[in-house]
C-alpha cells in the first residue's frame, strides 16, 4: 500500500487539539512533497522522505509565532500516526485518518 493520499489529522499542542489536511504526495526515489492546511494556515512539506511505511519531513510555522517543526509518521492502513518536535515545545502527538478517493 502506498503512503499517498489526504489525511484528516490533529495535532495535540500546548494551544489544543489543531486540525490540519496533510497531503502526501511521493516523488523521485524515497521523496515526497505535500503540505498540511489548517486553522493556522498552511505549511508547505520540506526534505520529505518516506521509508517503507515511514515518513519524515520538515515544515516552518509561522503563526502563532515562527518555528521549525520536525515530523515523522508511520502509515498504517489508512491511520498515520507520528510526532511533531517543535523546538522548546517538544514533541506533540500527530494522528491522522485518510480520506477515500
Amino acid at each position: 500500500m502506498t503512503v499517498a493520499g489526504t489525511y484528516d489529522c490533529v495535532t495535540n499542542t500546548p494551544l489544543g487539539r489543531q486540525k490540519g489536511v496533510l497531503t502526501i504526495e511521493p516523488g523521485a526515489g524515497d521523496s515526497f512533497s505535500g503540505n498540511i492546511t489548517g486553522d493556522l494556515g498552511s505549511m508547505d512539506v520540506t526534505d520529505g522522505r518516506i521509508a517503507g511505511q515511514t515518513l519524515t519531513w520538515s515544515m516552518k510555522m509561522t503563526v502563532p509565532m515562527p518555528m521549525d517543526l520536525d515530523c515523522s509518521a508511520t502509515v498504517e492502513g489508512d491511520t498515520l500516526t507520528g510526532t511533531v518536535k517543535a523546538g522548546m515545545f517538544g514533541a506533540m502527538e500527530l494522528t491522522g485518518t485518510r480520506r477515500a478517493g
